[in-house]
Order: C-alpha cells, then sequence, then structure tokens
C-alpha cells in the first residue's frame, strides 16, 4: 500500500474551502483515525471557540496526532472532555466528510476503496449501539455509488477481484501501524502513567496485547521489552517479568546503543546494571537465594570496571537485602551512607539514612534522635528536590508516631504528606500520588478514624485507596490488610466473632503473623483457651526471633488475659510487668498505657483498688489523649469499678466520701456507655448497665436503677449470650 504524501486534499462537499493535510502535519499513513484528527483541526479553524477552549484544545492536538490510533468512542470521549459543544461539530463533520470526492494521486483504485470501507466500519464499529446523546445523530447508508473519483481511470495494476474487496479489516489493519514516533510515545506515556498514576494506564491485559502486537513486528524493540517487564510487576508475574527484563539487557547490548556511545564500558554497563535489576526482582518476590547470587554477580562485574556508582547501589541493595531476612543489617548501612556521601550520591545516602531510622525505631531508640535524623535528611531533600525521598520521610514519621502511640503526631504527619505538591514535573494531567508512601499514609488515616468509630470516613478512604490502588498493583497488600484487619476490630468489638473468624484466613494470607495473633484472639473469645494459648506459645517464639517488639507485647497481654480466666491472676503479674518494661524499653506509650490497664484489673482482682487507683492515673492521660475509643471506654469502666470498690472498703464511718466517689463512679460509667455506644459494643454497655444498676441501688436512686436494669435486660435479651463474669475481663 503506498502511503500518501504532499499530494493528498479533502474537499469536503458540505464547505466551499479546501483543506490540505499537510498544513497538520499528517505524513505517515492515512487512517479513519488521522481524518478524525483532520476533522478537528478543521473545526477549530472554521468554528468561534472560546480562548481557553482553543488553549485546552492545542494542548489535546499533539498527543492525539503522534500517538496511537483510537477508536472513535475514545476519540470523541477524549474531545469532549475538553470541549463538549467542538466534539458534536467535529461528529457531524466528520458525517459529511464521508461524503466526498477523494482525489488521491497516489492511491490506487483498491486502495482507495479499503480506505473508504475502513471510514465505514470506523464509524459505524462507534454508532452500530447508540448510547445516550447518540440517538439525534444521523444515520450514515453505506453506498458505494456516492464515492466519486475524480480520475476514472483504470490501469490493469490497479484491478483487484471481488474477494480483496470484500475482505474485511482487521482492528490493527484500522488503526494502521504505528510509526517509530508514535511507539516511542506511546511507551513513554505509559511508563509515565505506572509510575505516577497507574489507574490512568491500560488495563495490564490490553497493555500486553498492545506491547505483543509491537514485538510482533519489531522483536528488538528493547523499550517495548522492558515496559513489559514494568507490566507483568503490576500482575506479580515473575516468570514474565525476569523473561522480560533479560529480553531488555539482550537488545539493549545487541542493539549496540550503550557500546556505541561509550564502547567496550556501554557493553559492560549493561551487563552488571542487568544483574542489579535482576537481584532486585527477586527481593522483591522473595527469592533471597537468587536475589543474593545475582547481587554478587552484579558486585563483581563491577569491581573490575571500577564502577563506584553501581557498587553504591549494590551496597545499598545489599543491606536490604539483610534486612528482608532478618539479619542486622545496622553496620552495611552505616557504610553504605557514609560510601554515598563520600561519592556525593544524595539519593543512596538519604535511603541509608531512613533505613538507619527504620531500624533504630524497632530498637527502641528515642524519638527525638530519629526525629534530628529525618529532620537533617529532609534538608537534603528539599535542597536537590528528592520529591520521592520527602514522602518517604513523611509516610515513616507518620508509622514512628503511630507506633509512640501519638495518634494526633501521627495524624498530622499523614495530613502533611497528602496536602504536599509533588516536586517533579506532572505530565499528562495526572498526579503522583500512587507511591507506597501515599498509601501507607491512607492506611494510618483509615485506622486511626476506625479508632474514633468514625467508620463513613473509613469506608471513603478505603473506597478512594480501592480505586487509586486497584488489587493488581503492587501496594494494594497494604490497604487490603489495612481492610481486614478494621473488619476484624469491628467485628470483635460487637462482639460478632463468627463473623470475624473468616477474616482470620484472609489476613493470614497477607501476614502470617497477625493472622496468628488475631486466630488467637477469636479462639479466646470462642472459650477456647487451650488452642488460643498455644498459638500465642508458638506466636510469641517466631516474634522472639525475628524481633518483632510490639507484637511480643500483644502475645503477653494476650496470655495474661487467658490466665485471668483461670483466676491466675496472681500468675498474670510476672508477664504484665515483663510487657510493661519491655514497652517503656522501647518507647512504645500507647502499649505500655494498655499494660498498666491490664495491670491495675489484676490489681483489683487482688483486693487492692486504692493502688489499682494510683497505677490508673499514669495511664487515663495519655488513653484519654491518644488513645482509641475501645480503650477509652475499657479505662474509664475499669476507672468505675476501682472507685466503687474502694468506696465499699471505705464504708464505715465515712459516708460523705464513699458517696463522693460512688457519684464519680456514675460520672465515669456514663462517659463509658458514650464511648461503648459509638462502637456499637452491645456487651461492654451490658456490663456498664450492670454495674450502674448496683450502683444507683446501693445509693437509693430507685428509678435510675430501674432505667439502668431495664437496658441491661434489653441487651441481654437481643445478645441471646449469658454474660460472662465482669471480674473475668478488662
Amino acid at each position: 500500500m503506498a502511503s500518501v504524501h504532499e499530494s493528498l486534499y479533502f474537499n469536503p462537499m458540505m464547505t466551499n474551502g479546501v483543506v490540505h493535510a499537510n498544513v497538520f502535519g499528517i505524513k505517515d499513513w492515512v487512517t479513519p483515525y488521522k481524518i478524525s484528527v483532520l476533522a478537528l483541526l478543521y473545526e477549530m479553524t472554521a468554528s468561534k471557540i472560546t480562548l481557553p477552549e482553543r488553549r485546552r484544545l492545542n494542548k489535546l492536538i499533539l498527543p492525539l496526532q503522534q500517538g496511537p490510533d483510537l477508536t472513535l468512542g475514545q476519540f470523541l470521549q477524549t474531545v469532549e472532555e475538553c470541549c463538549p459543544q467542538t466534539a458534536y461539530a467535529v461528529k457531524l463533520r466528520f458525517l459529511q466528510w464521508l461524503h466526498m470526492l477523494l482525489a488521491y494521486n497516489k492511491l490506487s483504485f483498491s486502495q482507495v476503496y479499503k480506505l473508504y470501507k475502513s471510514l465505514q466500519h470506523y464509524y459505524h464499529s462507534h454508532y452500530a449501539k447508540p448510547t445516550d446523546g447518540q440517538a439525534g445523530l444521523p444515520a450514515l447508508v453505506a453506498d458505494d455509488s456516492e464515492m466519486d473519483l475524480t480520475s476514472t481511470e483504470d490501469t490493469v495494476g490497479d484491478r483487484i477481484d471481488k474477494e480483496e474487496l470484500d475482505t474485511p479489516l482487521h482492528e490493527s489493519e484500522l488503526r494502521g501501524p504505528l510509526s517509530q514516533k508514535q511507539a516511542e510515545y506511546f511507551l513513554a506515556r505509559q511508563a509515565y502513567l505506572l509510575k505516577n498514576d497507574e489507574n490512568k494506564a491500560l488495563k495490564p491485559a490490553a497493555l500486553q496485547e498492545e506491547l505483543n502486537n509491537m514485538l510482533k513486528f519489531n522483536p528488538d524493540f528493547a523499550e517495548a521489552h522492558y515496559l513489559n517487564y514494568l507490566n507483568s510487576m503490576r500482575v506479580q508475574d515473575i516468570f514474565l517479568s525476569a523473561h522480560s527484563l533479560l529480553h531488555y539487557f539482550d537488545r539493549l547490548i545487541l542493539s549496540g546503543s550503550e557500546g556505541k556511545s561509550n564502547g567496550d564500558e556501554g557493553y559492560g554497563r549493561s551487563l552488571r546494571y542487568a544483574a542489579l535489576n535482576l537481584a532486585s526482582l527477586h527481593c522483591r518476590f522473595g527469592h533471597y537465594q537468587q536475589a543474593d547470587l545475582a547481587l554478587q554477580e552484579a558486585i563483581r562485574i563491577a569491581q573490575e570496571s571500577n564502577d563506584h556508582v553501581c557498587l553504591q547501589h549494590c551496597l545499598s541493595w545489599l543491606y536490604t537485602l539483610e534486612q528482608m531476612k532478618g539479619s542486622d543489617s545496622t553496620v552495611l548501612t552505616e557504610d553504605s551512607v557514609k560510601m554515598a556521601a563520600h561519592f556525593c550520591l544524595p539519593y543512596l545516602a538519604s535511603l541509608g539514612i531512613q533505613s538507619l531510622v527504620q531500624q533504630g525505631a524497632t530498637q527502641g531508640k528515642t524519638a527525638h534522635k530519629l526525629m534530628d535524623a529525618l529532620k537533617d535528611t529532609d534538608i537534603l531533600h528539599w535542597k536537590h528536590s528528592l520529591s520521592e525521598l520527602i514522602e518517604i520521610s513523611l509516610a515513616q514519621t507518620t508509622s514512628i508516631w503511630r507506633m509512640y502511640g501519638k495518634s494526633t503526631m501521627a495524624l498530622q504527619q499523614a495530613q502533611l504528606l497528602l496536602n504536599m505538591s509533588s516536586l517533579e514535573p506532572v505530565n499528562f494531567g495526572v498526579q503522583q500520588n500512587n507511591t507506597e508512601a501515599f498509601t501507607v499514609a491512607l492506611c494510618h488515616l483509615a485506622e486511626l478514624h476506625a479508632e474514633q468509630g468514625l467508620y463513613s470516613a473509613v469506608s471513603e478512604i478505603l473506597q478512594h485507596l480501592k480505586e487509586q490502588f486497584p488489587p493488581h498493583s503492587q501496594h494494594a497488600k497494604l490497604w487490603m490488610l489495612c481492610d481486614l484487619k478494621i473488619q476484624f476490630e469491628r467485628h470483635m468489638n460487637e462482639g460478632k466473632y463468627l463473623l470475624a473468624e473468616p477474616l482470620v484466613t484472609a489476613i493470614s494470607a497477607l501476614n502470617k503473623t497477625e493472622g496468628l495473633y488475631r486466630k488467637a484472639q477469636v479462639l479466646k473469645a470462642l472459650n477456647r483457651s487451650t488452642e488460643a494459648y498455644n498459638i500465642l506459645q508458638r506466636l510469641q517464639v517466631h516474634c522472639e526471633k525475628t524481633k518483632c517488639t510490639e507484637m511480643i507485647i500483644r502475645v503477653m497481654l494476650s496470655t495474661a488475659e487467658l490466665h485471668w480466666e483461670s483466676s491466675g491472676f496472681s500468675t498474670a503479674l510476672p508477664l504484665l510487668l515483663q510487657a510493661l518494661a519491655l514497652a517503656r524499653q522501647h518507647h512504645l506509650q500507647s502499649l505500655a498505657s494498655e499494660t498498666i490497664l491490664h495491670l491495675a484489673f489484676t490489681q483489683l482482682m487482688l483486693g487492692v483498688p486504692e493502688q489499682a487507683l494510683s497505677v490508673l492515673h499514669e495511664a487515663i492521660e495519655p488513653v484519654l489523649a491518644h488513645g482509641a475509643i475501645m480503650d477509652k471506654g475499657r479505662a474509664l469502666l475499669l476507672t468505675a469499678r476501682c472507685q466503687i470498690a474502694a468506696a465499699g472498703f471505705k464504708l464505715n464511718g465515712q459516708g460523705q466520701a464513699d458517696l463522693r466517689s460512688a457519684v464519680f463512679g456514675v460520672d465515669t460509667l456514663n462517659e463509658a456507655a458514650a464511648y461503648f455506644s459509638k462502637l456499637n459494643c452491645k456487651e461492654r454497655l451490658r456490663d456498664v448497665y450492670y454495674l450502674q444498676a448496683q450502683l444507683h441501688r446501693s445509693l437509693g436512686q430507685t428509678s435510675q436503677s430501674n432505667k439502668s436494669a431495664m437496658l441491661f435486660r434489653l441487651l441481654d435479651q437481643e445478645l441471646q449470650s449469658p454474660a460472662p463474669p465482669v471480674s473475668m475481663r478488662l
């Protein structure tokens, strides 16, 4: 098929002017899509368009011309988003241009006929099933007699038989092959979208199909193999990812693009970075042995070439790999930071410092030391405009404050990240908000709102996460685990243990440690204490090996609760004291406060409510300031019980003081009931109403006592389960 060059003209029958195609830069294959772009260009010159709309259309023209061909529906939708009025005019103009005189000096009759049939198919494929807004458009009647050729000469070479004319055109033939510039534009756009806004990129299957078609015509297109690698990573396809990555570097070396500019050095550079990328790929999929082998190969080649930059990247991946294995990589990380600073590599130096901060947080470093280190790196980030590292720093700060139990500070840092404008140039109308840092910040926000009982806000945040990070994306596991944990805690708070039990399997698939812990919680709630105890013991051994301090403390608290069920309050004390020492050593204020609540409850059960009250005073303030709604309710309920018990011990001879303590107990129970109501925690409310009824009766307040007794009775009937002894749980 001959191409169309300077002699291509369009002469619309419904207009007086003649439009020269080359004025608009159409010099490639003539396709129906190119004609639709030409229709848009004609409307821009012939119609009255406001200045803002013209600017938007001018910005749109370049991607439309340089990008791959679109279907008519995609093209009209793109124009309509920019300028609805012009989109409708283009629809009519395209319809008129199907009734036109075709004068192609360099096209044979068969080629003209094929183009005409392509135009018909292109138009009818969009309007075959009219949607809203298309019903009013006139129908196009396909009639070969409507096409009139200016030249009726037909040579022997131009003749074609009936079978060739009636052969349907394949979709790829309708769009035409991509030029080199179109292919490069397509690959650059999709790679940029995968990095910055994955939702606007093609779906994995569609992108895979496009790349397969591209590689079918040009198997040595190295950039297409690399995009294929990125696309395979989206769906966690380890085989195709490794296959495409190796093909990319093979084509890069064979094409000589590196060697032409750098000689033999270019060839070696491709080899060592190929090994390094292969190591990072295996790291991501948890293949530590293969990653270590690839990393050692990259280090060997880099040392032979004396490539200090590649060696620094290798060292960064080396300490990352050691961290993934669970080993202490502090020394390696410190060496990496020093060498990166020596060779003026601020990105790698900052990554190393952030890694050291993360390790320091798990090792019990104080908050001010970690924040000082992050502050120094932030200065470096802003100086060099390292936008990605700024986001990581804010997300890391959010996580650290959350770990330390400072929910207000964590909330502030998360909001700061979400409201920060990117420092990188943003193209294609996207925003850089699909990074891991944004996922972490949004997950923290969802959990913080869930802790306060704001489940409608939680639903909105999770819905945004699901839209922004589809299930096949690399960061989807973060919000999936967050969603499951929130659902689990909500069911447990509401006493719906049978609904919480199926979630354990899903949580275990994403995080085995979290899954085991929640399985023990469900078993404990279902009074299967022996099974729960065995799981907790196994989990504690595992966490001590992996040095997961937070989970160790939670396991100790759950084990202490199991001792309560058998009235082993004295047995629980050593465990609780050990957990408190561990929490204070690592500055985990939230867990320390929860441990103090457990200690106060144990002391109450051992008959020393005054001492329990004095211990509670240490924890009540941080719990009310930063704690979850459930923790606030439990703390107030425990405080009321301690006040009532203390008043009972001082009943003789000090009636006024006892009455005052009892009144305080009533007020405290009312506050606790308000918190439990927000969470729809009916079992806890039942406990509160039971204590309120008893307290009002002892104070001679019959009406209030009857009201509380009635509420208790209604909840007891609704729950249809025997109330556990109030003395057996916090």
